[in-house]
């Protein structure tokens, strides 16, 4: 079944609204230095980091609409759970470290070369910015623009990426928090409605635990062995969670907050804002399978869901509850993305001493993200197989030297090649096992050389140099 979705004058309305909204608090004039473009002057309150994080973090709407379409509650335990586990360990063991990291510590690659050197630091600004190219919701947000005005893939690409590069690039990292509050305020509204509706019309969760509602399958928390799921699928999952720990948006918020305290717990209560978030999406999947069960694209579930159960004027809020985190996530990414080519390469690699000129590289960045993350949208079309591959890679080659970088004790941390040497075998190794596996068999079907995951590959190829750069280090402290 193809979706062929109706707005109403009421519909049409509240999406004018929002991004009418958008554009004006994008370029509310401000008189700005660098470190309010770049960091916000350090100044975000509980509330305000609460809401930047929770609406930025979950900006795969679509995916997890696609997933748990496909696959059930097991979507829940693969893309719920594991995360909250990592946000928890952040919490308490990196976010009051990395806000008390220093005053010109804004990304992850300064941090890389302020504890390692500056090849360190080059190197995890690749990875960084492939991890944060904001591809997944650029096609997110195209998809939705082909459901409003019926425009092919690549314009609604187009037109996605162009909003997200002029909304950030006068305001910066202050635009982006600024309308946080109000996405967050939007994506929990749309989806309680959503949910509320659903209930209404079909008797609540008892509906979808008849027998013939759903398949069987999609009741299973670990999901179906039978399609390669289960409790080794499942773990997959939490090794691909760890990329909370290593997240740029994550260490960005953290050095915007205010003080440590501020992003301790924040983080805390942002896990409580997610689950309950995640309540509401598994709640609306499931029943947007039961209802639409022939539909064509998962990654419309929730478009279908509301062309099905709900009347004009609500149909065009609960658009913007989708629209609000994905909305959140491109502009914070395309923004990250861009910062890694202004400071982490063209501000590094000429060496300036003052910070002055990286606004204006980070427009540079702008420019150039946007080309990148179109390419990459469209070469892999699925938010779902994006956010596997992006984690199958970035996780091993970060992981580690990260960790070490704000490791407590110098024990903890090997030298700068051996600390080079990890990233660049972890990520080069998991990158191959996973080219290897979609090369034989496809995305779908991947055959990966001796049958492991390319997440456990490089995670192998990255903790031998560390291991024994943790040995030099302790042998020359003895």
């Amino acid at each position: 079944m193809r979706l062929h979705p109706h707005f109403a004058p009421a519909d049409l309305f509240f999406l004018a609204l929002y991004l009418l909204f958008l554009f004006l608090a994008g370029f509310w004039p401000r008189k700005q230095n660098v470190e309010t473009y770049l960091i916000a002057d350090r100044s975000l309150s509980l509330p305000l980091f609460v809401a930047t994080l929770v609406a930025t973090w979950y900006g795969g709407i679509l995916g997890v609409g696609e997933f748990v379409y496909q696959y059930g509650v097991v979507s829940w335990t693969t893309n719920g759970l594991p995360y909250y586990v990592f946000a928890l360990l952040f919490a308490l063991f990196l976010a009051a470290r990395i806000r008390s990291s220093g005053q010109h510590n804004y990304t992850i690659p300064d941090r890389l070369e302020q504890e390692y050197d500056r090849k360190t630091a080059l190197l995890g600004a690749v990875f960084a910015f492939v991890y944060a190219s904001p591809s997944t919701y650029i096609l997110m947000s195209a998809l939705l623009l082909q459901l409003l005005f019926g425009w092919a893939l690549l314009p609604a690409m187009l037109a996605a990426t162009l909003f997200s590069i002029v909304y950030v690039f006068r305001g910066g990292f202050l635009s982006d928090v600024r309308v946080n509050t109000l996405q967050f305020l939007l994506m929990f509204s749309g989806f309680a409605l959503a949910v509320w509706l659903c209930i209404a019309h079909h008797g609540g969760i008892g509906y979808l635990l008849r027998p013939g509602v759903l398949p069987a399958d999609h009741l299973l928390w670990l999901g179906d062995p039978k399609q390669g799921e289960g409790a080794g699928y499942v773990v997959v999952w939490f090794f691909i969670a760890l990329v909370t720990l290593t997240d740029p948006g994550f260490h960005q918020r953290c050095h915007a907050a205010r003080t440590p305290r501020i992003a301790v717990a924040g983080i805390l209560i942002a896990i409580g804002c997610w689950f309950t978030f995640d309540v509401m999406t598994t709640v609306s999947g499931l029943f947007a399978r039961a209802l639409v069960p022939n539909l064509g694209d998962a990654r419309m579930a929730f478009p279908a869901l509301a062309e099905r159960i709900m009347p004009p004027g609500a149909k065009g809020f609960f658009y913007v509850g989708m629209l609000a985190p994905i909305m959140a996530s491109t502009v914070s990414y395309t923004f990250i993305a861009a910062l890694t080519i202004g400071r982490d390469f063209i501000w590094r690699l000429r060496r300036e001493q003052d910070e002055r000129n990286v606004p204006a590289y980070t427009r540079i960045g702008l420019i150039a993200t946007a080309p990148i993350a179109i390419l990459i949208a469209l070469a892999v079309p699925s938010v779902v197989q994006e956010w596997y591959a992006f984690g199958n890679v970035f996780v091993p080659a970060m992981l580690l030297p990260i960790l070490g970088a704000y490791a407590p004790s110098p024990c903890w941390k090997p030298p700068a090649n051996y600390a080079f040497a990890s990233m660049l075998c972890g990520g080069a190794a998991a990158l191959f096992c996973l080219a290897a596996g979609w090369m034989h068999g496809g995305m779908d079907n991947p055959s990966y050389p001796l049958g492991w995951q390319p997440m456990y590959t490089g995670l192998l190829a990255a903790a031998l140099p560390f291991a024994m750069g943790l040995l030099k280090t302790r042998l020359c402290r003895v």
